[in-house]
């Protein structure tokens, strides 16, 4: 029964998500997260943190003072991730990304203007080269979800793109945005 509601509700917000075509143009941020279980205590093995988990990759686009954009993907290797910034990005965009591998090479795919932060150097801003934004996005995605105590592989997504479909709207946007959906 429960499921039931939530198909009702999130179907036609997932819909809407990824039925939104527009390349992102400006100043754009990319970044991966990784969500799973918890780490247990005790436990130093298959639940370690971040990159070499079990945990679910999904990339992540914010478009500063607009918009993001997420998908899960196998997994944050250069290709993976070109393949899905070319996907949605314009060519003219400003791309500004963490340290990572996987976002080498975006200037030989075309992308003129791409700043990198060295997180590992403890570099978190210099002035407009940050990722702020999307790291903010993923604070809010993780509280969001972790309300649920857990959401099946299945309804993942979903919850993703409902979480995308929140992001710095106001209650009353989204109530109206909501019911001219599941119209």
């Amino acid at each position: 029964m429960v499921y039931v509601a939530l198909q009702v509700l999130l179907c036609p917000i997932y819909d809407h998500q990824t039925d939104l075509r527009a390349k992102f143009v400006g100043s754009i941020e990319v970044d991966e997260s990784y969500f799973g279980a918890k780490r247990q205590r005790g436990f130093h093995g298959k639940l370690k943190r971040g990159r070499g988990t079990l945990k679910q990759p999904v990339f992540g686009i914010f478009e500063r003072n607009g918009r993001v954009y997420t998908e899960i993907v196998p997994d944050c290797k250069k290709t993976t991730l070109q393949q899905v910034i070319l996907g949605k990005v314009a060519l003219e965009s400003v791309i500004y990304s963490d340290g990572w591998r996987g976002y080498n090479g975006l200037v030989d795919v075309g992308y003129s203007k791409h700043f990198r932060v060295n997180h590992g150097a403890n570099e978190f801003a210099r002035g407009q080269c940050h990722i702020n934004g999307i790291e903010s996005f993923w604070s809010f995605c993780k509280r969001r979800l972790a309300k649920f105590n857990g959401i099946s592989k299945e309804y993942f997504d979903y919850h993703l793109k409902e979480t995308e479909w929140r992001w710095m709207r106001e209650p009353n946007e989204l109530a109206t945005e909501l019911w001219d959906l599941i119209r």
